[in-house]
């Protein structure tokens, strides 16, 4: 499935990468709400990244995951961490309320977290990231490892191989109902051609969402940046050698926190990552699946103790 035309070796659940590949109207439906928290705007390429920062501790740095997708549906994370911790969320670009424009690559999301990082005045802090978030944790762990007391990656796309992505991309397909993946490949069809439109392109994305759940039943609604989307997810796997090879001298700690009936595979994509370093750990979560915080309420908050508790002994 496509949001845009890209590329024909993009087929499929291959363009869906990570959890912002789902988009629709409205928004997560939040368990709980952020109270309490204080908002922020901070300078940065072409416009400022907003967000809002909640709680008291070891400082926090929240990644949404997508690319492009709306930073509200880690609320409730944000609502289980801020009980121990100070959490910081923020819009990465291409949704209000930071900028809409670009770029938008890989590099640029490094750059606009390590941008948060010092607007929050935040010499060393923790990072966690879901999904795309997750793998973009793990990159800004390996190119600014003096930022980061430690990295937490919850169900990410891995940073060996392919990331597990061609196996992700074989069991979207083989958890989406015939009559969806059908109308999905057509709709495939149609962008690659050069003829589809964005309101098919989120029909496309809406088809095959339920499959990231471990209770495809209860799925909420997305909103996405297809521009932010399109812009990054193409290059995700560039720079992984460099990025592995950097996990691997251990000087940021990092644990990565699967969902056991995740349709990402976590054997190549959170095993082969953990297993990189001496400083790093892997949780794998029963019956949960992408979204682990809903699933397995208390898992990613224990994994985020575990990592302040591992990093204070190393």
């Amino acid at each position: 499935m496509l949001l845009l035309a890209r590329r024909s070796s993009l087929r499929f659940a291959d363009r869906f990468l990570c959890l912002g590949n789902a988009a629709g109207a409205g928004s997560w439906s939040s368990v709980g709400a952020v109270t309490g928290r204080e908002v922020f705007s901070i300078d940065a390429v072409g416009g400022v990244l907003g967000g809002w920062v909640v709680g008291s501790g070891a400082p926090v740095l929240l990644l949404h995951g997508g690319p492009g997708l709306s930073f509200s549906y880690l609320d409730d994370l944000a609502v289980e961490l801020a009980a121990d911790f100070r959490v910081a969320s923020f819009q990465q670009r291409g949704l209000e309320p930071s900028t809409l424009s670009g770029p938008f690559s890989v590099g640029q999301a490094v750059d606009d977290a390590v941008s948060v990082l010092d607007g929050l005045q935040w010499e060393r802090a923790l990072v966690v990231g879901h999904s795309w978030g997750g793998h973009l944790a793990l990159r800004v762990a390996a190119a600014h490892p003096e930022r980061l007391l430690g990295a937490l990656a919850v169900d990410p796309i891995g940073v060996v191989g392919d990331g597990g992505m061609a196996a992700f991309d074989a069991e979207i397909v083989a958890r989406t109902p015939k009559g969806a993946r059908e109308r999905a490949r057509e709709l495939d069809d149609r962008a690659l051609a050069g003829e589809g439109t964005a309101e098919e392109s989120l029909e496309s994305l809406r088809l095959v969402w339920p499959a990231y759940f471990a209770d495809p039943e209860n799925v909420p609604a997305m909103r996405a940046s297809v521009e932010a989307y399109c812009g990054i997810v193409g290059e995700m796997t560039a720079g992984m050698d460099r990025v592995a090879a950097e996990l691997a001298r251990g000087a940021v700690p990092y644990g990565i926190v699967a969902g056991a009936a995740s349709p990402i595979p976590w054997g190549q994509a959170a095993r082969a990552s953990a297993e990189l370093s001496s400083r790093s750990f892997l949780d794998v979560v029963p019956g949960a699946g992408h979204i682990v915080w809903l699933e397995a309420p208390g898992r990613v908050r224990a994994a985020l103790r575990r990592l302040t508790e591992d990093s204070a002994t190393m």
